[in-house]
């Protein structure tokens, strides 16, 4: 039974709307008193019975609800024959109900309308040439897909044959499609707008970008902030006081109609759904720009930032060094045999800085390479073809004992002097090779710290690894507060510190790999993340696309949500206390009265939440 009336609570609603309306219209238009008596008594019994239950159902847990208020309230009006009231009081909190959960479900549209992103089904490789359509969670990794032109990506994977051009909106953000090739990865949810491509699966279900991707907003829109808990531990208390205020005003005036109005009037509402539904829309809003974030107390915390530490490669700069400069200091016969002592070093390497070299090198004559020794923060060591080869900065030089001439120290300055990040080769103790690579700053990046400034972040502040000559050049030409060089993760980690130590809120942007200690101590780690599960995993803020451009809106909009949160802390608390001092200063406030603004200060808050779906940086 409690199942059904439940179940059936908009529709209870209904009814009960439509025999208030002949109630009413029994008094005025016929002058009908038993058929107004019978209406509203009816409207009164079908519309408490939700609201008792859930009241009920609320106190088996030993929670006194706001429904409470309003059964007893209904009860009270009830057996003062003020009929009228209780049958329109509820009306107005079941339909205010109705409307409150309708407007929720619009907040989280963002959310909704990932989920429906969601790939159902694909094209499964059989056979050779052969393929038949399965269910998606029956797709494994390594399975053969066909992606057809306007059909979802069911899995992540990479590109075994064809060419296409896919809509990632749904993982990164950015509406202009991206080409697919050979070889090129593709994400699940992401549209094939034109093309057809066969891929293979490398993830799927849950553990696909695009899954993470819902599992998180779905996270963050459920967690709560500390306002949240406060508020509700004020709720918890609030109500059974308004309860025990209505009792001692009975008690003492013996005015039942006036404590039952006290319930009505106290109830907090708006209080109670205000700063989750602003949080729901912020979150929503970052999500269809490509912005994950991590829940409401990484909202409040972000949109007190005021200073911002960023990583260089990857961040600031595009993240695709090139060698722009290079100088041999060996003898000529043995160059290509240095060549190919430092391709196939830099081949066993993962660096951004290899990876340069190896573009720059080409093809060249692989030998085997033993004894690797990783020097953190300098190089590499390692004996190739029995030679002993140092390959890194110029403090691996001096730490390994390779003399550094004076011609090339004069080398190395007017590398470093056009921003280049020094790697040196010694082979034998006698540094033969000198390369200067540089990375290209992301475009508009001055803009956007620009932005960021407007938006209150008062120090800007890079650490890098690379040399001290090219980070201040890079700091002068973006205009930045501050620039350290020659910095390693742990030095990175304790200039934080000390940041925070001096009373600033500190928010760290890198690349989610090489930077996970500044990410985790920063007071906000944001992820420039392409979508990597380290990224995902490690920060409090993830650009899914990497798209620098996007850390304005991202601040911005914690800034609008965590000053919408105010807001309807203000809304909901003025409203009650307005309430109130109307019902003791006047003689027009009722139970109807006070029932029809409570439920309208709800919807407010509930709209002025909403706004932030809209939300923009200017």
């Amino acid at each position: 039974m409690q199942k059904q009336i439940m179940s059936h609570k908009n529709q209870i609603a209904l009814v009960n709307g439509i025999l208030v309306v002949v109630g009413f219209g029994a008094h005025f238009l016929l002058h009908n008193e038993p058929l107004e008596v019978g209406a509203f008594v009816l409207a009164s019994i079908l519309g408490v019975l939700p609201i008792a239950l859930q009241a009920y159902q609320a106190l088996r847990v030993r929670v006194v609800s706001i429904d409470l208020l309003v059964t007893i309230a209904v009860i009270g009006a009830f057996a003062i024959q003020n009929f009228e009231e209780s049958a329109v009081v509820t009306f107005l909190f079941l339909f205010g109900a109705y409307l409150e959960q309708r407007t929720l479900n619009q907040t989280r549209s963002a959310i909704k309308e990932l989920t429906e992103l969601a790939p159902e089904s694909a094209l499964l490789q059989v056979a050779e040439g052969q393929y038949e359509e399965v269910d998606v969670d029956e797709v494994d990794e390594g399975d053969v897909l066909l992606v057809k032109t306007g059909a979802k990506v069911p899995v992540d994977g990479h590109v075994l044959r064809g060419e296409g051009h896919i809509n990632e909106a749904s993982i990164t953000g950015e509406s202009l499609p991206v080409t697919k090739s050979v070889g090129s990865d593709v994400f699940a949810g992401s549209i094939l707008e034109n093309g057809t491509l066969e891929i293979q699966a490398d993830k799927v279900g849950e553990d696909t970008t695009f899954g993470k991707i819902i599992e998180l907003v779905e996270e963050a829109q459920d967690s709560k902030s500390e306002a949240e808990r406060l508020i509700d531990r004020f709720a918890k208390y609030y109500t059974p006081i308004v309860l025990l205020l209505a009792l001692v005003v009975w008690a003492f005036t013996r005015n039942l109609e006036l404590a039952i109005t006290i319930l009505v009037l106290g109830c907090p509402g708006a209080l109670v759904i205000g700063v989750p539904v602003s949080n729901v829309s912020g979150i929503g809003n970052g999500a269809r720009h490509g912005i994950l974030l991590k829940g409401s107390e990484v909202i409040n915390r972000f949109s007190q930032v005021d200073t911002m530490v960023f990583d260089k490669t990857g961040t600031l700069t595009i993240g695709n060094p090139e060698v722009a400069d290079w100088q041999f200091y060996g003898n000529e016969a043995e160059k290509k045999q240095v060549f190919a002592f430092l391709g196939s070093i830099e081949e066993e390497s993962d660096h951004p800085l290899g990876k340069a070299v190896l573009n720059w090198l080409g093809n060249f004559d692989k030998v085997p390479v033993t004894e690797t020794k990783v020097v953190k923060g300098g190089g590499v060591t390692a004996t190739v073809a029995g030679r002993q080869i140092a390959v890194g900065n110029l403090a691996l030089m001096a730490q390994t004992g390779v003399t550094v001439s004076k011609a090339i120290e004069k080398d190395a300055q007017n590398f470093e002097a056009k921003g280049n990040s020094l790697v040196a080769l010694a082979v034998d103790g006698q540094l033969v090779l000198l390369l200067g690579i540089r990375d290209q700053l992301r475009p508009g990046v001055k803009g956007v710290l620009g932005q960021l400034k407007e938006l209150g972040v008062k120090n800007l502040v890079l650490l890098s690894g690379d040399n001290q000559g090219t980070v201040t050049l890079v700091a002068e030409e973006l205009g930045l507060t501050e620039a350290k060089g020659n910095m390693l993760p742990e030095d990175k980690a304790n200039y934080i510190e000390q940041l925070q130590s001096q009373g600033q809120v500190v928010a760290f942007v890198g690349d989610g790999v090489n930077d996970s200690p500044s990410l985790a101590l920063a007071d906000i780690g944001i992820a420039m993340g392409n979508g990597t599960d380290v990224a995902i995993e490690t920060s409090d803020v993830v650009l899914m696309n990497s798209d620098f451009a996007h850390l304005p809106h991202a601040l911005g909009l914690t800034k609008a949500t965590a000053r919408n949160m105010k807001e309807n802390i203000g809304i909901a608390i003025g409203v009650v206390l307005v309430l109130l001092a109307s019902l003791i200063f006047s003689n027009w406030m009722n139970m109807t009265i006070g029932m029809f603004v409570h439920e309208g200060s709800i919807l407010v808050v509930i709209l002025n939440g909403m706004r932030l779906l809209r939300y923009k940086v200017k």
